[in-house]
Formats: structure tokens, C-alpha cells, sequence
């Protein structure tokens, strides 16, 4: 089945970009569509992936691709990338690639913020021993600082030029929540809300921001993942539910018997009983098990433990050999592991071209979105979120506006527009168009705008607005000057 074709980029003109994060799947994928089109590309490597022969192997491929003098439709791709080693978490490296970017190719259209990695485990598994402590630190270092560091590396170029484009590529854990990776979706949570008040700051300097978001496994079976040991309360649920015991498979790793309470017995009730939901790890496990050289060795999920068994490594990186060693699964019930998903060709094609095709159509459009959110899975799944959070607002409505000033005791004095000793003070109630309904209490009207006893409350019913002078009891003038009233809200 050939892959749906997807509109080009929307300018003839050539664009240069700088790509925080460029040995992913789907950022190669990226820099050959965009050398295609003939736009400029500065490619930042992060250096701890550039060293690993399993990342860094497509990004190299490309980089021959671009020196090959034999192919005429790589003619100049070579003078139009630029690599660059840069960890973002440096805010000094950030600084200097940024510079290097400039003085090599003169400008920066577009900066794409696509640095991403995926911290799986739940809010108790990441607080159970100081290794996943860290864990919750390094996912906002790696999402949120480290692009932050190169917008903020960024902003003087693009100000200067009065021109520019910032592409954050999230995914829509900026709109709804993952059981599994709380700290995935705080992370990427804080880095749009920061995204959303930069876009106002630069509005004035001609420079745009948007948010893509893909589907979550966009990110996370493109970049690094990283499980957190696994807690038997929050596994057992999915591995021993009933159905799996009816099934015949008796759940994932442990030996307990299905509860008898669960009121299902024999095979009748097996084929009436909907299989449960897989947690993000179950699915994520299935997906790198499916290749050998990234297949989780089985783990048997612990008790909370204060810290980790003694000499065991904080990370491991098991290989094939090790999936079905005994000792081996022991030690990684207790430990950090860390894969990076090896899809074939044709299926990491599927997975993000649709993504690469939405940057390269909206990156330095004149008029992008806030907001773009790829595929109609993803659009569906938000306007399932927004129309949940719609109905909780109708339903709790009451409670919003329960209290209303116009119902109480006080509703003549607010109307009034007089509490306490701030009443009408000479001409300062009624003859202001701008002030109606009350004085500052002093008798006089002339500076009525600037000058104010109390302090001033809008209070909205319905579509009347009425201004409301709480005074501090020492009005004097006209009828405002009476004593203090005792009554309270």
C-alpha cells in the first residue's frame, strides 16, 4: 500500500532551519525532504546519541547520501547541511551552535524544537528510590529546559531579523493526560504553556510560534524510552485480570489465582468478558519485544523498596541473550531500563511521514496555527477531551456562580453602589456617566477617576456590569459621610 500523499511545502523560496534533535526517524526523514525542496538545514546532534552506532546510523547514511557526487537529485545537499554536537541542556552550547549557525549560513528561518524521550512509569514507581527520583528531573531536562535553552539561544537572531518561525513538536499529552507517564505529559504540559506566553511577548517582533502535536507514539517510538522498575499493585490489574486466567495464559509474570469474587468461572465467562486495557508499559513492552536486539528481559513487579538492591546497576541495557535468563529478569524487576525502538523501514515510514509533512507545511508559513494537532486520531481524541471538559463546566455551573451579591442582604447598598462609609459623596454618585452609582466618599466629583477611598469590585450578572465602591469607612461629603455600616458580605 503506497504512502498517502501529503501537500508540499508552501514556499518556493529556500528556508534555513535549525533542528535541535536530528538522529530520530523521523527528523532524517525530515532533512531529506527539506534538502529536496532546497531549503538549508543546521543539524544539532545530541552527543550522547551520536556515540551510539544504533541511533546515529540512519543520520549517517543521510550525511554519504549528501556526499555521494554520482546522484543529480542530491546535487548541493552537502553545502546546505551543516552538523552541529550541541547538548541542549547547556545553555552555553545552545549559544555557540546558534552562532555557528548564523555565521555559516547568515539566518535562521525556522527553529524546530523536536528534542523529545519518554519516562514510563507511574507518579509512586518514580518516587521509590533516588535513581527514579532523577528520573523525573532528567525528563524535564530533556523536554522542557533543553528547548527552552534553544529558543531562548534563538530569540536574539530572530528578533534581529524581524522574522522567524518557532516549531515545537509536542504531542497531544499537551491536551490529555497518559496513565503511565505522568511525568511525560507534565513535562510536555509546561513546555506548550511556556510556548503559549512566549508567542505573545514575540508577536511584536514579527516572530511566530506553533505547537505540533502528533499521536504520543509519534515521540515516543522515535526517541529514547525509559522504564521505571515496575510496581506489583499498579501491574497486577492488567496481568492477572480474569481474563487471561479464562484464557489460559494466567497474566504476566505472576502466579496468583484469579479473584473468586470476580463471579466469572469455565469458558462460558470467558467469551463474554472483555479483555482489559494494556497500560502504556504493556504496549510499549510488545512493540520493542517484537525485535530481538530490543526486547525487555520479563520483569516481576516489586514491593516499594526504600533503595536499590545492593550492587545493582541504577541502568541496564540487557541484550537478546539476557531476555531469558533467570538472573537476569531478577535484576530487572529492581532496575532503570533504557531502549531506543528499531521499526523497520516501511512501518517507521508510516509512522511519521504524515508528522514530516505537516512541519514542512506549516515551518515558516506566514500565517501558521497556534496550535496543529496531525492525524484524525489525535484531532478525535481532543475534541473528545474538550467536549468532556465542556459537560463538567455545565454540569458544576451552579457551583461557579453560587454566590451572586444581588441576592443578599447587602443587594440595595451594592446597587447603590455604597458600603460603609462610601457613599454618594455631593455630585460624586450620579452625575458621572463613567462612575454611576456611587461617590469616593470625599464630596467631590472633580477627580472622581483618579482618586478612590476604597477599592473598586466588578461584579458581572447577566451582561449588566456594576462598578462597586468599597470604602474604608472615612468618607465625608454629601450623604456619604454616616457612619461605617456594621453589615458584612
Amino acid at each position: 500500500m503506497p504512502l498517502p500523499q501529503f501537500p508540499a511545502a508552501t514556499h518556493n523560496s529556500p528556508r534555513t532551519w535549525f533542528i535541535t534533535s536530528s538522529l530520530s526517524p523521523l527528523a532524517v526523514r525530515l532533512i531529506r525532504l527539506l534538502l529536496a525542496h532546497g531549503d538549508y538545514v543546521v543539524a544539532a546532534l545530541p552527543p550522547a546519541e551520536v556515540e551510539r552506532e544504533d541511533r546515529s546510523a540512519e543520520f549517517r547514511e543521510l550525511v554519504n547520501e549528501c556526499k555521494a557526487s554520482g546522484r543529480r537529485d542530491r546535487e548541493g545537499w552537502r553545502d546546505r547541511i551543516r552538523s552541529i554536537r550541541c547538548d541542549g541542556r547547556s545553555m552555553g552550547q545552545c549559544e555557540a551552535a546558534v552562532a555557528e549557525a548564523k555565521e555559516h549560513f547568515g539566518r535562521i528561518d525556522i527553529l524546530l524544537c523536536c528534542t523529545s524521550e519518554a519516562v514510563v512509569g507511574t507518579v509512586e514507581e518514580l518516587s521509590t528510590t533516588p535513581a527514579t527520583r532523577d528520573l523525573v528531573r532528567d525528563q524535564f531536562e530533556t523536554i522542557f529546559f533543553s528547548q527552552v535553552n534553544y529558543i531562548k539561544a534563538a530569540l536574539p537572531v530572530l528578533r534581529e531579523q524581524h522574522t522567524g518561525h518557532i516549531l515545537v513538536l509536542t504531542s497531544i499529552g499537551g491536551h490529555i493526560g497518559t496513565p503511565g507517564m505522568p511525568m511525560y505529559t507534565a513535562a510536555t504540559w509546561a513546555l506548550e504553556g511556556f510556548c503559549d506566553s512566549l508567542a505573545y511577548e514575540i508577536a511584536p517582533f514579527n516572530v511566530k510560534v506553533t505547537v505540533v502535536q502528533p499521536h504520543k507514539e509519534i515521540q515516543s517510538l522515535t526517541n529514547r524510552l525509559v522504564f521505571a522498575p515496575a510496581l506489583s499493585p499498579y501491574s497486577y490489574q492488567y496481568q492477572n485480570h480474569p481474563y487471561h486466567h479464562q484464557q489460559g495464559g494466567g497474566g504476566g509474570g505472576t502466579d496468583s489465582p484469579p479473584s473468586p469474587s470476580s463471579g466469572v468461572g469455565g469458558p462460558a465467562g470467558a467469551s463474554s468478558m472483555a479483555a482489559p486495557a494494556p497500560t502504556v508499559r504493556d504496549m510499549l513492552t510488545h512493540v520493542l519485544n517484537l525485535h530481538p536486539e530490543t526486547a525487555l528481559p520479563p520483569q516481576a513487579p516489586t514491593q516499594p523498596s526504600p533503595s536499590p538492591p545492593p550492587g545493582s546497576d541504577q541502568y541496564q541495557q540487557l541484550g537478546s541473550e539476557e531476555v531469558s535468563n533467570p538472573a537476569a529478569a531478577s535484576a530487572a524487576s529492581s532496575t532503570i531500563l533504557e531502549r531506543y525502538a528499531r521499526l523497520p523501514p516501511a512501518a517507521a515510514d508510516r509512522l511519521v511521514m504524515e508528522t514530516v509533512y505537516a512541519l514542512t507545511a506549516i515551518g515558516g508559513h506566514e500565517n501558521p496555527p497556534a496550535r496543529h494537532i496531525v492525524g484524525f486520531e489525535g484531532a478525535e481524541a481532543v475534541k473528545e477531551k474538550l467536549k468532556t471538559v465542556t459537560e463538567e463546566l455545565e454540569d458544576f455551573v451552579d457551583a461557579s456562580l453560587a454566590v451572586d451579591i444581588f441576592e443578599t442582604e447587602l443587594k440595595d447598598e451594592a446597587r447603590l453602589g455604597g458600603f460603609g462609609g462610601s457613599g454618594g459623596g455631593g455630585d460624586g454618585g450620579g452625575n458621572d456617566s463613567n462612575n454611576a452609582g456611587g461617590g469616593d466618599g470625599s464630596g467631590s466629583n472633580n477627580d472622581n477617576k483618579s482618586r478612590t477611598a476604597g477599592t473598586t469590585t466588578a461584579v458581572t450578572v447577566g451582561l449588566d456590569e456594576i462598578m462597586v465602591d468599597v470604602g474604608d469607612g472615612s468618607g465625608s461629603g454629601g450623604d456619604g459621610g454616616g457612619p461605617p455600616s456594621t453589615a458584612s458580605m
